[in-house]
């Protein structure tokens, strides 16, 4: 089996353009959904450091350990104020790196989490 695994990194909007007309052919000419690719990119460094800051690394990390708690209980585990912890849930929901079940409760869905950042043009 598999694992569910998303690849980060800074992307100007034509490189990423590229990749998904690239993807979307081999989509067109594939059978089976198997190899599906999650990306997450950014403009620029500033972007993704805003995102993927230390906190939420941990946060994400503590998550993948584990699953499907309440913010609460993620902020007691962590040591961190409720308000602080969900800010940082709420931004990483929106990115798509956390998700929700039905009963509000958290977890990160993917397996593996890429993190590439090029320091040299």
């Amino acid at each position: 089996m598999s694992k569910k695994q998303i690849h980060i990194g800074v992307e100007n909007s034509r490189q990423g353009f590229k990749r998904f007309i690239k993807a979307w052919h081999k989509s067109q000419n594939a059978q089976s959904t198997d190899d599906v690719e999650y990306h997450l990119n950014f403009e620029d460094y500033a972007q993704f450091a805003a995102v993927l800051t230390p906190k939420r690394i941990e946060l994400l990390r503590v998550l993948k350990k584990e699953p499907l708690i309440s913010i609460r209980a993620l902020s007691k585990r962590l040591d961190r104020d409720y308000k602080n912890v969900h800010t940082d849930v709420s931004e990483l929901i929106d990115v798509d790196l956390i998700q929700q079940d039905e009963e509000g409760l958290l977890f990160a869905p993917f397996d593996v989490i890429d993190a590439h950042v090029r320091l040299v043009a």
